[in-house]
């Protein structure tokens, strides 16, 4: 059985089902997180700021880990490190524990996640690859499209704590079939940029914090200010380091094709729309609509849902319509949807969120697995691995600063209580900004992707 397909297919799908599940669970769960520990909105908001936060900062990283020290070793490492903290935080009675084991988690998620396709990449071959692929990509769209549903029902049921727990036994039973795997490295595996790591991972912190603890120090307040501006002093270290490194993890070289710099563009705006509806939705549906937490985890499977089964068909769609229109308009259709769900209100029912939702949900559904093939295909052959990874980590830093972005304004517009009054206006404000940003991301994104930079740019490498 070592090493057996199917085991293999088993250990990665588990895993990557409960990695967004602890995401959009851990959503759902807010509300009776910051009653239960006595804690305002900023120290509630790190429960998913610093899981997301790690999780983008790790991922580079950890994927260059797994070629350098073993892709089963760092798998096996990262799940348990995400089961370990998982149930710490279940466990936790402190506010700042619950949030230390989050962002701990979200280490361990990188881990997981960067490996697992690479195991997936070595036990399956020619067609089996890509169907087995194509699960590995319904797995991630299972743990988004019902991952508040079952949060919802953990929490009515078993309490807030059950959206930390289940997830993480249930990736203790990958443990168990990890000795049936086989171990592989890269050929040639690189050195960890660890310089472009560190410079990266701290100004994204910086930058989160300063959001999320705005609203409750004061803009103006010292720390504040200086969050803000060692972000940026990190932001431009980073830069300069990657220009001079030989193997940098965020090669900038590929930013030079206006292709892959429009669909980087493309997938940061799609995420940056719904992640945050996904973690900010379930609390105002709870507190202000006045539905339970399991409702309202039901509610935003009209979100979710599309992305199911809209995957399936965008390889029928491509064929009859040039692939970056569809990103274009699946851009464009998430900004209709953004600003027509400002129709959410005190007295909202599901039937008045369907039309919104729904069709926020079309235009990720579109573009999911499509961006990350024309990703792929705007850049040199030898390059591909870089170019998915660079498209993975704008998505996961996009969504990571939209949600802090948001939940700054709500603290605002609530005064840190996430009710009216207040949250409907500051809800209906973000809708608003999100189609407007949206919006003129399709614009940009028509024209860049109708250009294509010289083919040198594109193969640059590392000079």
């Amino acid at each position: 059985m070592r090493n057996h397909p199917a085991v293999v297919l088993v250990a990665v799908l588990l895993s990557t089902v409960s990695l967004p599940i602890s995401l959009t669970g851990a959503s759902v769960a807010l509300p009776d997180i910051g009653r239960d520990l006595d804690a305002g909105l900023a120290p509630v908001q790190w429960v998913v700021n610093g899981y997301n936060a790690t999780f983008a900062s790790f991922m580079l990283a950890s994927g260059a880990l797994a070629d350098l020290l073993g892709r089963r070793r760092v798998f096996t490492v990262g799940v348990a490190i995400f089961a370990g903290s998982g149930l710490l935080g279940a466990a936790a009675n402190d506010i700042v524990l619950l949030n230390a084991a989050r962002a701990l988690a979200g280490v361990g998620a990188a881990a997981a996640a960067t490996s697992a396709s690479a195991l997936l990449a070595g036990a399956f071959h020619g067609r089996a690859r890509a169907r087995a692929f194509s699960l590995f990509g319904t797995a991630i769209g299972v743990g988004l499209a019902f991952g508040p549903s079952i949060a919802g029902l953990l929490v009515d049921t078993l309490g807030w704590r059950a959206v930390f727990a289940v997830p993480a036994l249930a990736v203790l039973v990958v443990l168990a079939l990890v000795p049936l795997l086989t171990e592989s490295r890269a050929p040639e595996a690189g050195r960890i940029d660890w310089p472009g790591t560190v410079t990266f991972t701290a100004a994204l912190l910086l930058l989160i914090f300063g959001f999320v603890q705005g609203p409750e120090f004061g803009w103006y307040d010292l720390r504040i200010v200086a969050a803000f501006v060692g972000a940026v002093g990190l932001l431009a270290l980073f830069v300069r380091v990657e220009r001079r490194r030989a193997e940098p993890m965020f090669d900038l070289a590929l930013l030079a094709s206006p292709r892959f710099l429009g669909i980087c563009l493309a997938a940061a705006t799609i995420v940056a729309v719904l992640v945050p509806l996904l973690v900010y939705l379930p609390s105002y549906l709870t507190t202000v609509v006045g539905l339970t937490p399991g409702a309202a985890g039901v509610t935003l499977i009209l979100l979710t849902a599309p992305t199911l089964v809209l995957p399936l068909l965008t390889g029928v769609l491509t064929r009859l319509v040039p692939p970056p229109l569809v990103i274009v308009v699946s851009v464009a259709v998430v900004a209709v949807g953004a600003g027509w769900a400002t129709v959410l209100g005190p007295h909202s029912d599901t039937g008045a969120l369907a039309g919104p939702l729904l069709t926020i949900g079309v235009g990720v559904g579109l573009s999911i697995g499509l961006l990350d093939q024309l990703a792929i295909g705007s850049v040199a052959p030898s390059r591909a691995a870089t170019g998915a990874g660079m498209i993975n980590t704008a998505r996961l830093a996009s969504e990571t600063i939209a949600i802090a972005v948001v939940g700054a304004v709500l603290a605002s517009t609530t005064a840190g209580r996430l009710d009216d009054p207040g949250f409907t206006g500051g809800l209906h404000a973000v809708l608003w900004t999100m189609a407007g940003v949206a919006l003129l991301a399709a614009l940009v994104v028509t024209v860049l992707v109708r250009r294509k930079a010289p083919a040198p740019l594109v193969d640059a490498g590392r000079v």
